[in-house]
């Protein structure tokens, strides 16, 4: 079996892709760039170059695949961040339907059941539109929010003392959970959909538990050993926050669109669809990776 993983030098596909090498499973990591693959090479992995733009790039790092992970990266500082990630999903899309492997689990995102109005996830509501009907075992992996996505808020959150949130309000629990715990059961699931299973098949994966933005600033108050607290970031002043944490206008215009969901409830399981699986790493483990 050859296992063919996309993005693989990220926190999610790279630990996807240590947990198929600790099994001592056969993985292609497939890259962006060969210099970063280095140490994936070292563990035992083929390296691939890909651009994911490109569907014929994409198509020769498929070759003889028995089971695919695909993930859309995201690229904050797109001129045209919506334009861009239409045209991974369709790179993707043409390439796996072209050669459709036996099995393929694509990384996607809590609410991509959903056809407007949300944002960054509307990428993968259209990711999962495009391979639902590849004939081949597909598994969509809907993830909850990661935990590391605190990370631009970190440092000025500690200097500070206070922790803007776009999440409204600041005692809704929401789920999220940790990239790698992520990879790892996308590993689980992409040798499970190697032995066949019924398509397409949906699994949801937050947390042990959900939590506030009292709870991660409380998180952070320990981890600092200084007080931190919790404030509601203004709506208007979101897109621009964002810009200043080195995302580009485009993207931070999906992401204010996605918090508008989530705060409206919008974002969460989809009632009636598939499984929800809990990852061990709590809110706590997960930021002190950041400090």
């Amino acid at each position: 079996m050859t296992y063919t993983i996309f993005g693989a030098t990220g926190k999610v596909g790279r630990a996807t892709t240590i947990a198929l090498r600790d099994q001592g499973q056969r993985v292609r990591a497939v890259v962006r760039d060969e210099g970063r693959g280095r140490e994936l090479v070292a563990r035992g992995c083929e390296l691939a170059v890909a651009d994911v733009r490109d569907s014929a790039t994409i198509a020769r790092a498929l070759d003889g695949a028995d089971a695919v992970q695909v993930l859309c990266p995201i690229v904050p500082t797109a001129l045209d961040a919506p334009a861009e990630l239409r045209g991974v999903v369709d790179a993707f899309a043409d390439a796996l339907t072209a050669a459709p492997p036996p099995a393929v689990v694509a990384i996607s995102d809590y609410g991509a059941e959903l056809a407007s109005s949300t944002g960054v996830t509307l990428t993968f509501h259209r990711l999962e539109q495009r391979l639902r009907d590849l004939p081949s075992d597909v598994t969509f992996l809907r993830s909850a929010e990661h935990m590391q996505n605190w990370r631009r808020q970190v440092p000025a959150a500690i200097d500070s003392g206070v922790l803007g949130s776009l999440h409204h309000p600041l005692t809704k629990r929401f789920p999220t959970v940790s990239a790698p715990d992520l990879g790892a059961v996308a590993a689980e699931l992409l040798t499970d959909a190697a032995s066949g299973s019924s398509s397409p098949r949906i699994v949801h994966v937050e947390g042990p538990q959900r939590y506030t933005a009292v709870d991660v600033a409380a998180a952070l108050s320990e981890l600092a050993g200084r007080d931190v607290v919790a404030r509601e970031l203004p709506r208007s002043d979101w897109v621009a926050t964002l810009q200043r944490g080195g995302v580009g206008a485009s993207y931070a215009e999906l992401v204010a669109e996605l918090f508008d969901a989530h705060n409206a409830g919008r974002i969460d399981v989809e009632p009636g669809a598939g499984e929800v699986r809990h990852a061990p790493t709590g809110l706590r483990a997960a930021l002190s990776g950041l400090l």
